[in-house]
């Protein structure tokens, strides 16, 4: 799947999907063969950081 690259829509679709399909951003990236860190970066660049705890960017 070929991910947004507008680092909001980036960031709506990513916490729907770890909400909806994936028990950790681990498993998200593994599943879509995503690069994590480039993901964490993107979101970043937006002020939002990922939460283990609650599984989704805040």
């Amino acid at each position: 799947m070929n991910l947004p690259n507008d680092p909001i829509i980036l960031l709506s679709v990513l916490n729907t999907k770890l909400r909806d399909f994936y028990p950790s951003l681990d498993a998200l990236c593994d599943d879509l063969e995503a690069d994590k860190s480039a993901l964490i970066q993107k979101c970043r660049s937006a002020g939002y950081e990922y939460s283990e705890e609650r599984n989704q960017f805040i």
